[in-house]
């Protein structure tokens, strides 16, 4: 739970920028930074990217991008997103009819790099289809594919070039009277893609899409994704999220939100507090956490847990969770209930205890009125 309201040295003041649509997703302005993914099954498979689709928005997936690269996958884009239950980006490189049919198709969002569609025709041709059908786009830049004047500009891939990129882009969608867009600068290099992320924070009051591309497997992706995305996101700097993970697009969805749990900016199923274990543990924490990880997934409701293997941090580290258990001697440890000691649990029947009383806490706080809630939060 976010406790921004009486500690004000945990406040993130965002950066300001306008806001567009994403469907009925809103992006920008003082919307809730929401969580994307993509899929990574070919999309001509209707059945199993439907299948990735649900799997991420049941982990919490506000939006999902899904690569429209050829005629047939446009084709199918319209059942996906007629079934999808979060709104769809297509993923548009190169050929510009994609981008309409993908927009007649009903994509929320259109993902291109202006520069890259062909001329200036093309592109207004792409731009009126994304017009006439509620459809906004987010430009794309990408270090490993800079246009070629800026490369000779610069030498080489740098945080200049890729502003520079996104601004001449800007300025295509901005010629054609076109709005509704927000804008990534995407590099597997944390300093760079920071670097430029914070320049282009400063030259536009477009929603910002982060993320730190091609981050890698899942455990070197989501640190350095925690690094670069969490730097920005601290400094106020973004509106909406993709982890880049060569994983299940549901490790993605899972990562992003423990980022912006961390920063107290979402807030989403049970956020476990949980020691790293030594000699004095009273139980088997690691094993504890992991069964608790798997057994609590289907909770939504944002609340907190903490398990502490011992009496050094655990009593003071339940003082601030809604549920706690703290090991103790004799095979038992206290159980904690709204920072309260409450009753003894045995170790052996301590995971079904925790997880009937995080069950019952979660339905205590749905119970509650919308405004209750937002002002606990």
């Amino acid at each position: 739970m976010s406790l921004n309201h009486i500690r004000p040295w945990r406040n993130i003041y965002r950066r300001k920028s306008r806001q567009i649509m994403v469907g009925s997703v809103p992006v920008g302005g003082d919307a809730p930074i929401t969580v994307q993914t993509m899929t990574n099954t070919l999309t001509t498979d209707v059945t199993a990217t439907l299948d990735q689709i649900q799997r991420s928005a049941d982990a919490g997936a506000d939006i999902v991008r899904v690569s429209v690269p050829d005629e047939a996958s446009a084709k199918a884009l319209k059942e996906i997103v007629r079934e999808s239950p979060v709104p769809i980006v297509a993923d548009i490189h190169f050929h510009y009819r994609r981008g309409i049919e993908a927009a007649e198709a009903g994509a929320a969002c259109l993902r291109i790099n202006p520069g890259n569609i062909g001329s200036k025709q093309r592109v207004r041709e792409v731009i009126q289809a994304a017009r006439d059908n509620g459809c906004s786009m987010r430009i794309g830049v990408n270090a490993g594919s800079l246009e070629r004047h800026l490369l000779e500009k610069y030498g080489e891939p740098c945080p200049d070039a890729m502003v520079e990129s996104g601004l001449e882009h800007i300025r295509i969608l901005q010629d054609n009277d076109f709005h509704e867009f927000k804008i990534s600068c995407k590099a597997s290099d944390v300093f760079m893609a920071a670097a430029a992320y914070q320049q282009l924070a400063d030259a536009t009051d477009a929603p910002i899409h982060l993320g730190i591309t091609e981050a890698g497997g899942l455990t070197s992706g989501t640190i350095k994704s925690a690094i670069g995305m969490g730097n920005l996101l601290w400094m106020g700097i973004g509106d909406t999220i993709r982890v880049s993970l060569s994983a299940d697009p549901v490790e993605e969805v899972k990562v992003g939100y423990e980022i912006l749990k961390s920063l107290g900016l979402r807030h989403r199923g049970v956020n476990i507090i949980s020691c790293p274990s030594c000699a004095r543990q009273g139980f088997d924490v690691i094993k504890t956490v992991e069964t608790l990880e798997r057994r609590l997934e289907h909770i939504k409701t944002p609340m907190s847990l903490s398990i502490i293997g011992c009496v050094v941090n655990g009593p003071g580290e339940a003082l601030m969770t809604d549920v706690g258990f703290t090991g103790g001697g004799s095979g038992a440890g206290m159980v904690y209930l709204a920072g309260k000691q409450s009753h003894k649990m045995s170790n052996d029947q301590m995971i079904e205890h925790i997880v009937e009383e995080v069950e019952k806490k979660a339905a205590q706080l749905d119970a509650q009125p919308a405004s209750a809630t937002q002002a606990a939060e």
